[in-house]
């Protein structure tokens, strides 16, 4: 086959000594900066990017596949240990993970979301050889009906499966998408929500609500627990930093599952991988209640760490390939990846890899030997970065506070953002202390402008026709998933509290 000889062509130039040495830096420099709370990968790319432009191009670009992979690995590390997820992606990632670093089991943590990482980022890469052409089709065939019909399906299957009430999941939905409102409006040109003020007009960041419901919001519910629940914040000592046989074959599934759900969306537009790696926690979830899994929700699942990695990098691998093959960039670390090929005067999409084939494939290749390259890293610090965990808990979870509130003020230099962070960390301490789900608040967040903007196009096309919403296959699929969902979680639900009911009363009858 081509691909695979010009694959081996570049494994050739990939792995000479000196561009080795480019994709160890790349990786060291994106985990490093991925690892820091309020940065993450984007941040990682955006900040090195300078720092590649006096090496020639194919060194420059085989550095930028480390930091781009390097940067996600070091997303979820922040997340698990911190409870601060250094981008939306893997906020999915953060929930079960950061449970199992509060149960002595950070390192198992770490090692499960490194492996799973590896797996969705390998098969999406090698998908990406072989398959691109084909896949990139599938995002063709997306318009806007499509669009806000899968933002709506991740709106309320989210929501429906996270909490154990459906009115709460949708309360925060609400929530969520009251402040994706905020700004100017891009189609009428009127403020929205900013209460007068200039520095709202562009909205709140997404750092700002990640950090503070996240972090902040942790440190206040732990800070208020401490006398109540001294074990609240007591955090064991960091477990081993290897999967066992069993663990690796409870995981296999998990991100395999993962790895299906990212690869898709990293050849559609959809803003990144927040989408696929909601929906893979969301299935881990429900299949988590089908087994009964007590480990869910309490000390932390290495299948709800598993899947959502495996997703998020799945995304990233298959991101890569529109990159390349389009030109499309199909979230915002892919878009400074592509000001990255312009710097050097290349435009990525189909004449790339006949005009510049070879420095494509080493790129290719590099991505490989990038995962290869991470996987040995973190697998050995798993355990050095799970003895954070070892830190007083009044010194971790003060460094926290001020890691975030730097992290925010880095990114944007405003003080309004900080008294935003504290006032969405106290709306987090809130929505901790009354039980109600964080994530559908998260992903009203990200998705809301997407779908906002999809509605908008679709009814400009339509001409105002409601029908052009259910107009094709596509969207007739996923309105019908979407209440055969609901429907199956309303039934768990109701069967929960009943059974809830019924023990209560036994209990009492006792």
């Amino acid at each position: 086959m081509d691909q695979l000889s010009h694959l081996m062509e570049g494994f050739a130039g990939a792995l000479t000594l000196a561009n080795l040495v480019w994709v160890i830096v790349g990786a060291l420099l994106g985990t490093a900066v991925g690892v820091l709370p309020g940065l993450g990968s984007s941040m990682a790319v955006a900040l090195l990017l300078p720092v590649t432009f006096s090496l020639d191009p194919t060194a420059a670009l085989i550095m930028f596949a480390g930091i781009y992979f390097g940067g996600m690995f070091g997303d979820s590390t922040a997340g698990i240990l911190l409870n601060t997820p250094g981008a939306s992606s893997a906020i999915a990632t953060t929930f079960e993970g950061h449970r199992m670093a509060k149960s002595g089991q950070a390192a198992r943590a770490l090692a499960t979301a490194a492996m799973g990482a590896f797996i969705g980022g390998l098969l999406a890469s090698t998908l990406v050889v072989f398959f691109a052409p084909t896949l990139v089709k599938l995002a063709t065939e997306f318009g806007p009906a499509e669009y806000f019909a899968l933002a709506v399906f991740a709106f309320v299957a989210i929501s429906s499966v996270v909490s154990d009430s459906i009115i709460k999941g949708l309360t925060t939905l609400c929530i969520g998408l009251v402040l994706a409102m905020i700004g100017v409006d891009d189609s009428s040109g009127t403020t929205r929500f900013t209460l007068g003020s200039q520095q709202l007009f562009d909205g709140l960041s997404i750092v700002v609500i990640t950090v503070g419901l996240l972090a902040l919001g942790e440190v206040i519910h732990v800070a208020s627990r401490v006398h109540r629940d001294p074990n609240a914040v007591r955090i064991p000592a960091s477990g081993r930093a290897r999967l066992s046989l069993p663990d690796f074959r409870k995981a296999m599934p998990a991100w395999l599952r993962g790895t299906a759900f990212g690869v898709p969306f990293g050849i559609i537009p959809a803003g990144g991988a927040e989408i696929p790696t909601f929906l893979a926690y969301g299935t881990e979830k429900r299949l988590a209640a089908k087994r009964r899994d007590q480990e869910f929700g309490t000390t932390g699942s290495i299948n709800g760490v598993a899947a959502p990695e495996a997703a998020g990098n799945a995304t990233a691998g298959m991101a890569m390939g529109a990159l390349l093959a389009l030109g499309l960039p199909v979230s915002a670390t892919a878009a400074l990846m592509l000001a990255a090929f312009q710097q050097y005067g290349m435009q990525p999409g189909p004449l790339l890899f006949e005009r510049s084939g070879d420095l494509v494939w080493t790129l290719l290749a590099s991505l490989f030997v990038g995962l290869i390259i991470l996987l040995i890293i973190n697998m050995q610090f798993a355990s050095l970065w799970a003895k954070l965990l070892l830190v007083p808990r009044q010194y971790l979870y003060a460094g926290i506070t001020v890691l975030s509130m730097l992290g925010v003020y880095a990114v944007s230099s405003s003080l309004v953002d900080l008294w935003f962070l504290l006032a969405i960390g106290v709306l987090g301490f809130v929505m901790r202390r009354y039980n109600f789900p964080v994530a559908p608040v998260l992903i009203a967040v990200i998705l809301g402008p997407l779908a906002e903007t999809s509605l908008r196009n679709a009814l400009t096309v339509s001409e105002g026709d409601l029908g052009y919403l259910v107009s094709s296959p596509a969207t007739i699929i996923m309105y019908a998933l979407l209440v055969v969902a609901v429907v199956y979680a309303a039934v768990k639900h109701s069967q929960t509290r009943r059974a809830e009911r019924e023990e209560a009363r036994l209990l009492e009858d006792a």
